[in-house]
């Protein structure tokens, strides 16, 4: 056979089955096929037209107040790095003894308005300490917002813009419905970047990342950076259904997001009030493990298991006792321990509820008011807590059973920093969110009582010495009082 021939056979076997994919079928397809044939993916452009001119940006100017930093040298011609190329690594841990003045930080975040009359929802960490807030509409329109409320514990902020509207807007929706799958859509501002739009699955939900006592994020592979935070999380139908807030430093692909049911609560408590009002039931809890459910006598894990019982709270009237597993609240299951902290702050002060515990092998039902949760009575001390405190800008708290579950921690010795105030000596010094204090001035820290009475008879431009714990390791740092 001529090669010529031989080409035009393999041509004529290579355009056989292309001819026949194109040709058209003699039947309907049918099951399967047809299913496959239906399943598109989905333009996301009617969603982005929808939301866009609701989705702003927003600046904010904070004040840094200046202080003098301890170098233990005296100054850079005593700095054994000798002003050289060490010598900004040095200053950055060491300090430089010149004073430094005030000066102001720039920062940037997303929100999005949710009610015409221009209130906007946004993340707490966004515009906390905020001395101006410029909020960037579609139009290009800049105009000034004033803080309405804040929620540190949500991490949820309601800001109003001072001109009147009325102003495009979003509707929060039903997060509960998305199902793990469904596709969402991410609109805001990563690294200034004005409006910019990402797409992507719901991943999970009631992730705990150790973001604060209600953590129940939904996580999504939709991309989520650094200024995206206070922007909206949609559903195909253009509704809110999580509030962008954080991502894991390093991580590909997950980001994570406030649902908007836990946030409809928050926002509209922080609009007719300016603050938050949540319900107490007096009782600290962890996780009820395969072990621990076994040692009970329980089928399977699920509730959540009283460590300790505050004294002063309600739980006492209700008989609650140390040991108890609630498995039930206010007629609601108790699945995971971390659902019972959500569903008794969304339930009403004053209210009286059932309370279905397990004890002794048999579920026990008892009667229980809620009591309103105190910020001095939820285990965390607000950097107010002392005059020392209050210049160093941390908030702290003990590291109990609970805490210790929710956020993975080992050790229990120690006060867990839960958040340092933006600018304050404490965020300069190089502590951090997450950081355990262990020592103070070499005196062991194990209680706010111990903490508050080494800090106690501090002053002004006085050094204190902080022994930590980040990870696995243990590190000293300096915090000068302003």
């Amino acid at each position: 056979m001529s090669v010529k021939k031989i080409f035009a056979s393999a041509l004529l076997i290579l355009m056989v089955p292309i001819s026949a994919a194109w040709a058209a079928p003699e039947t309907a397809p049918t099951g399967q096929e047809a299913t496959r044939a239906l399943t598109v993916i989905p333009s996301f452009a009617p969603v982005v037209e929808k939301a866009e001119s609701a989705v702003v940006n927003i600046s904010t100017v904070k004040v840094i107040k200046g202080r003098q930093t301890i170098n233990p040298f005296g100054n850079r011609q005593n700095n054994p790095f000798g002003g050289g190329p060490g010598s900004d690594f040095f200053d950055h841990f060491f300090g430089n003894p010149v004073p430094r003045g005030d000066r102001k930080e720039q920062s940037l975040g997303s929100g999005f308005i949710f009610d015409p009359e221009g209130f906007i929802i946004t993340n707490n960490h966004v515009v906390e300490g905020a001395e101006d807030i410029t909020v960037k509409l579609t139009s290009g329109e800049e105009i000034h917002a004033d803080i309405i409320g804040r929620d540190p514990k949500t991490d949820l902020a309601l800001i109003k813009l001072k001109k009147a509207g009325p102003y495009p807007f979003l509707a929060l929706g039903d997060s509960a419905r998305m199902r793990i799958g469904d596709w969402v859509v991410a609109i805001g501002n990563p690294f200034g970047l004005e409006h910019t739009v990402t797409s992507g699955i719901l991943s999970a939900r009631g992730r705990a990342i150790g973001a604060g006592p209600y953590d129940d994020f939904l996580q999504t592979d939709a991309s989520i950076n650094p200024g995206n935070s206070g922007g909206p999380l949609l559903n195909l139908e253009g509704d809110v259904i999580g509030i962008n807030t954080a991502i894991i430093a390093g991580g590909t692909g997950i980001g994570f997001a406030i649902p908007a049911n836990l946030a409809k609560g928050v926002v509209e408590q922080l609009k007719s009030g300016g603050r938050v009002v949540r319900g107490w039931m007096g009782v600290l809890i962890q996780p009820v493990t395969p072990a621990i459910a076994k040692s009970y006598g329980m089928d399977e894990p699920h509730g959540a298991l009283i460590g300790d019982i505050d004294p002063e709270g309600p739980g006492v009237a209700a008989k609650l006792e140390r040991g108890d597993i609630v498995v039930s609240f206010d007629g609601k299951p108790i699945k995971d321990w971390q659902e019972l902290p959500i569903i008794v702050a969304d339930t009403e002060v004053g209210k009286k509820v059932k309370v279905v515990v397990f004890r002794n092998k048999k579920e026990v039902t008892l009667d229980l008011t809620v009591s309103e949760l105190k910020d001095d009575g939820s285990g965390e001390s607000s950097p107010s807590s002392t005059e020392a405190g209050a210049q160093l800008g941390l908030s702290l708290r003990e590291i109990t059973p609970d805490v210790a579950g929710r956020l993975k921690l080992t050790d229990r010795e120690g006060l867990y920093i839960s958040n340092i105030e933006p600018g304050s000596a404490a965020a300069e010094s190089g502590l951090a969110a997450g950081d355990v204090i262990v020592e103070v001035d070499n005196v062991v820290i194990k209680t706010m009582a111990d903490y508050n009475k080494a800090l106690s008879g501090k002053k002004k431009d006085d050094i204190v010495r902080f022994l930590v714990r980040r990870g696995a390791n243990t590190m000293f740092f300096t915090v000068t009082v302003l």
